[in-house]
């Protein structure tokens, strides 16, 4: 990894997936994107695994040294961010009741996301204004990540009021591009280039916007889940955060406590002793591991339920079925009907 790496949380692999098909599409070779990222092809297929931000940012370092004629490059990857690429906290958006109460809600948890911008929401007496700052990423990555972030912000807002919200103003500290008609296809409007700050400003009445697919139930159920699956990425010290991740890194082949031993060099004995001492155990970890997981898949609608059992590393679906019963006091079946 390189040297100015600077300290990021936590993601999911799916941003990783999103970039590296990119770089394919643009005729790149899988190695040539995960170069000096840590990161294998196997790895790289794994779903719902997670990665260190700086292994991200690696890998779009990569894209940018291979792909310099493709002064768009940031744009080009923001639309490919879907709200369903988010998980739980796109459909957490997509439940809410206001545009307002979604850009909130997205805020609050936006270390689920693939952010790697600071972004915050400011209004005055007219206008609502959406403010990036990047001032801590690495110089050659900004641009990139500024038009990613925005443009992903684009998407968002598209897919949750059904339409494009009219812009007020668009500023972006970037310079001007040579080409400035995929900006003005995107934003709808010539943004300002070259400004002290990154800001996407609209009409503040339209936070107060009414969403097509609202769902108070929904979204509070999405939202617990957040809380959840945000608490759980952030405990990543110690030795209980190495052996979730360790897990998380592996679905559907969760190893087991002499295999994570061996990997730490010390006994199985000493592994159980370090982990009481900690007020856990490995088998609450594997627990831990796979409900995040699990609740996490069956928000994936085109997913069955022996799929996500597989995935699980349950040899019988009604395993799956019964520990999951354990865990939420629902079947995943009624779960899934709550979901919306």
């Amino acid at each position: 990894m390189p040297s100015n790496a600077v300290h990021l949380p936590r993601r999911s692999i799916t941003s990783a997936q999103l970039l590296t098909q990119l770089g394919l599409d643009h005729g790149l070779s899988v190695e040539r994107c995960l170069r000096d990222t840590g990161l294998s092809p196997l790895q790289l297929a794994e779903l719902h695994s997670e990665i260190e931000g700086n292994q991200e940012l690696q890998l779009i370092r990569n894209l940018i040294e291979a792909l310099p004629e493709q002064v768009d490059l940031g744009l080009q990857a923001g639309l490919r961010y879907q709200l369903t690429t988010y998980g739980i906290w796109g459909y957490a958006l997509l439940s809410s009741q206001t545009f307002r109460q979604a850009a909130e809600l997205g805020l609050r948890y936006l270390d689920l996301t693939f952010a790697f911008n600071h972004v915050t929401l400011r209004e005055d007496a007219n206008q609502a204004h959406l403010e990036l700052d990047g001032s801590h990423l690495p110089a050659q990555v900004r641009d990139f990540l500024l038009l990613r972030d925005a443009v992903a912000v684009m998407v968002i807002q598209r897919e949750l009021t059904g339409g494009k919200i009219p812009l007020s103003q668009v500023q972006l500290s970037m310079h001007t591009p040579p080409d400035t008609g995929r900006f003005i296809e995107q934003f709808g409007l010539l943004p300002e280039f070259a400004s002290a700050q990154n800001r996407i400003s609209f009409p503040r009445h339209f936070l107060d916007l009414p969403l097509p697919r609202a769902n108070p139930h929904s979204a509070q159920l999405c939202e617990l889940q957040c809380q959840t699956l945000l608490a759980k990425r952030q405990v990543r010290s110690g030795l209980a955060g190495q052996i979730r991740d360790r897990l998380l890194s592996t679905p559907g082949r969760l190893a087991d406590m002499e295999v994570i031993a061996s990997e730490l060099n010390i006994s199985s004995r000493t592994l159980r002793r370090r982990l009481e001492d900690q007020g856990s155990s490995f088998r609450q970890l594997q627990e831990e591991v796979r409900q995040a997981l699990a609740e996490e898949l069956l928000a994936i609608a085109s997913l069955s339920q022996e799929e996500i059992a597989e995935r699980l590393g349950y040899s019988e679906v009604s395993n799956f079925l019964h520990a999951f019963k354990r865990w939420k006091g629902l079947t995943p079946g009624q779960y899934r009907q709550m979901l919306g």
